[in-house]
């Protein structure tokens, strides 16, 4: 098979296999939008607190609304095929939270296992699930039955790590407990909860994993270039990869990768063309939230964004002043002139 090919996730059927992963606070609908545009087969929301969602009910039937559950749940105008990822330990809850999703149609629903967050895992979430695999299973299987009842039976997908750490790598009692509940996808970033976003990930697990499972597995970790994510592929056999970290600030990852894959050639985009499309990514954002929030939320993205742009031959000279004069941004104005004046717009 080749390298860049089809996926089939249970009842869903995608054209590739390169996703983008689910980043709290900034795989937001707007940025999601960019990745489609280049090129992302699948995408996942935020992770999305069931608890949340449940109360958030009367809004669930407008889904248009401006309520900020409704703003992370909808998809991007573009999103033809898209996950929401939901989050909790109570079984029940996450069936309830489940069935209130159809207004969006998402593709598939995702349950989290491996957000390490302190404030995700003392609920007995994310990671905390993978030192409960028991309940990890009840999980899955009440996602399942919301899904086959509510949702039209869109797969269900589960997110692991390698384990709580060194010493309890059970991503793989964890991942057969949730296919056996009816999980139709794996997906394994291989660094422990006790690693958090340090160290290096292991791949070797991934490969293990994508040998043991008759469902698909996607990798994930440490994918910050095109060329590691052919490699991911060619190493441990798993049926996708999935960019987190990578992506912020480079939606473009997803076309390079994808040319890189298919021998296809590829221009990388300038720091010009690179600052245009976080513009882009402003002006979507503030449909959303209004332009004095999302101004504040998207300072963090045009730090990656400028971080991104070494990734381009050129760089940009002096980046750390203009990342210090981004961060004080209030307006889309303030942005546009602060690019302007560094002649950072037009290549």
């Amino acid at each position: 098979m080749d390298i860049y090919h089809p996926v089939t996730i249970g009842n869903l059927a995608l054209p590739g296999n390169l996703f983008l992963a689910p980043v709290a606070g900034y795989t937001d609908r707007a940025f999601r939008s960019l990745c489609v545009d280049q090129g992302a087969d699948f995408s996942f929301t935020e992770l999305v607190s069931a608890e949340s969602v449940i109360r958030s009910r009367p809004d669930l039937k407008v889904p248009e609304a401006p309520h900020p559950v409704n703003i992370l749940l909808r998809p991007a105008d573009n999103e033809q095929r898209y996950a929401i990822q939901l989050f909790g330990a109570d079984p029940e809850r996450i069936g309830l939270a489940a069935a209130l999703l159809g207004p969006w149609r998402p593709a598939a629903l995702d349950i989290n296992a491996g957000c390490p967050v302190p404030k995700v895992v003392r609920s007995g979430a994310g990671a905390a699930l993978m030192q409960d695999s028991a309940n990890l299973g009840r999980v899955v299987e009440e996602a399942v039955r919301a899904s086959e009842q509510f949702l039209g039976a869109i797969p269900v997908t589960v997110k692991l790590r390698s384990g709580w750490d060194s010493q309890s790598l059970n991503y793989a009692d964890c991942a057969r407990i949730a296919v056996e509940a009816g999980a139709a996808m794996v997906s394994l970033h291989p660094r422990t909860r006790a690693q958090g976003y340090g160290g290096r990930s292991d791949w070797t697990c991934i490969a293990d994993l994508a040998s043991r499972l008759s469902v698909p597995v996607t990798g994930s970790g440490d994918l910050a270039a095109a060329e590691e994510a052919r490699r991911m592929l060619r190493e441990t056999g798993c049926a996708a990869v999935m960019f987190a970290r990578g992506a912020l600030g480079n939606p473009f990852i997803f076309a390079e990768t994808r040319a890189l894959l298919l021998a296809q050639p590829y221009r990388p985009p300038g720091p010009g063309e690179r600052l245009a499309a976080a513009l882009r990514h402003l002006e979507r954002l503030a449909a959303d939230l209004g332009e004095r929030r999302a101004c504040v939320e998207m300072r963090k993205h045009f730090c990656a964004y400028t971080k991104a742009c070494k990734l381009g031959r050129a760089g940009i000279a002096g980046g750390a002043a203009l990342r210090n004069s981004l961060v004080h941004a209030e307006t889309m104005e303030d942005y546009r002139r602060i690019l302007e004046e560094a002649g950072l717009l037009f290549e």
